[in-house]
């Protein structure tokens, strides 16, 4: 996702949205409080993106890498 779809309601690529995309990763958030996000960018580039950074602070953190690693930390998250 872009900044823009998180941050400003109409910005999605594929239509125009009446709600900004953190709107809908938070009503998500609170139906499923064990949410994770599995982020395919190498964890080492996470703090050059800004769209990852909403992503993680609106999940609460709750982003893994998809590695083995990454999937073992996101199961052991669940799994609290």
């Amino acid at each position: 996702m872009s900044p823009y779809e998180i941050t400003v309601p109409g910005r999605s690529v594929e239509h125009w949205n009446e709600e900004a995309g953190a709107v809908w990763l938070d009503r998500v958030a609170q139906i499923y409080p064990h949410i994770v996000w599995l982020n395919p960018v190498a964890q080492k580039h996470w703090d050059y993106t800004p769209s990852i950074q909403m992503i993680s602070q609106i999940l609460g953190g709750r982003m893994f890498p998809l590695t083995l690693a990454g999937l073992d930390g996101a199961m052991r998250a669940l799994n609290r």
